[in-house]
């Protein structure tokens, strides 16, 4: 009796695999993907992937459930679909990609997710837990939702650094510009318009931008104006960053997301922070900052010191051992 349930049963619609940061989930992601033996294939990011519904959706506006127009769109493109660091922590975010979800099985795409949650913990917050429910039950009946347990952290193992940060560097600070070689500008002069909004640059030259923690993350901006960032500068450098555990969850939520985007991205990153990463990033401030933290670790420490026959600061590098 238990085969022949077994051979009743419809078949998996994708695969979930969850697991602590570090673990080795988008390892294991991109062998399956680059293994995949399918042209109609693609590998997105959680905040990217946002990005492109909302405007593909934009496209049908006026249209009656433009959702699923998209989501045919989606599925005559693509056969196999992994998604990358899966996580739900807005109501917009939860109502989309809930919906987008069973859109995209009911279309026979075949979907890999990976996420640091297990489905049941994927949308902490219980004022709408109760509307991305469906999503989990899908989750849970659909797909294939596996583990990837271990004690080692891979990330803290690995040599791969993609960037570094500076401290101590207070807000408003000039120093990060002179560590970083920026050359002096008139204030006001970098003022650009992103997303019909304008952003105040503290400098730019070529590939690389200076912009203000405050600017950034203390101001209403969307995960929209940091991919645009990472999109338009190889080198991004971030002044001006606080004790996150002293701000708000707006604020807290904005360097998580930018910090994700900008990761993803392969950009470089800059950051001048006000302490050193001990102090920065406390874990038990924000759901999600056990990732934060693990990317963060892979920066280049850079304690900022002042010369004895300079007043011009200087990093000192340290190694991650």
């Amino acid at each position: 009796m238990e085969g022949r349930q077994r051979w009743l049963r419809r078949p998996s619609a994708g695969v979930y695999l969850w697991g602590s940061v570090g673990r080795g989930k988008s390892f294991v992601l991109d062998a399956v993907f680059n293994a995949a033996p399918l042209a109609e294939k693609r590998r997105v990011h959680f905040h990217a992937f946002l990005q492109e519904l909302q405007l593909r959706m934009r496209a049908f506006a006026g249209q009656r459930d433009s959702l699923a127009r998209v989501a045919e769109q989606i599925a005559s493109e693509t056969r196999l679909l992994c998604f990358d660091e899966f996580h739900v922590h807005d109501i917009g975010d939860a109502m989309l990609l809930g919906r987008m979800l069973k859109a995209l099985v009911d279309a026979g795409v075949g979907l890999i997710c990976t996420s640091n949650y297990p489905p049941a913990k994927l949308c902490p917050n219980p004022l709408y837990r109760d509307r991305f429910q469906p999503a989990i039950d899908l989750l849970n009946k659909r797909f294939d939702v596996l583990e990837l347990g271990g004690a080692t952290d891979y990330r803290q193992a690995s040599d791969y650094c993609w960037g570094r940060l500076y401290w101590p560097l207070e807000e408003g600070s000039e120093r990060l510009g002179d560590v970083l070689g920026f050359t002096a500008q008139a204030p006001g002069v970098h003022c650009v318009e992103v997303n019909h909004r304008p952003l105040q640059l503290r400098n730019r030259e070529g590939q690389r931008v200076w912009v203000d923690f405050t600017e950034l993350c203390r101001s209403p901006r969307s995960s929209a104006d940091f991919l645009w960032l990472c999109e338009h500068f190889q080198q991004v450098a971030l002044g001006g960053v606080s004790t996150l555990e002293n701000e708000g969850i707006d604020v807290q939520q904005r360097f998580l997301n930018f910090i994700d985007i900008a990761y993803d991205s392969g950009i470089e990153l800059l950051l001048g922070c006000s302490a050193g990463l001990d102090q920065l990033c406390n874990v038990a401030s924000h759901v999600d900052f056990n990732r934060t933290r693990s990317r963060l670790m892979q920066l280049q420490p850079c304690p900022v010191v002042e010369t004895v026959d300079s007043a011009a600061p200087q990093a000192v590098l340290q190694s991650h051992g």
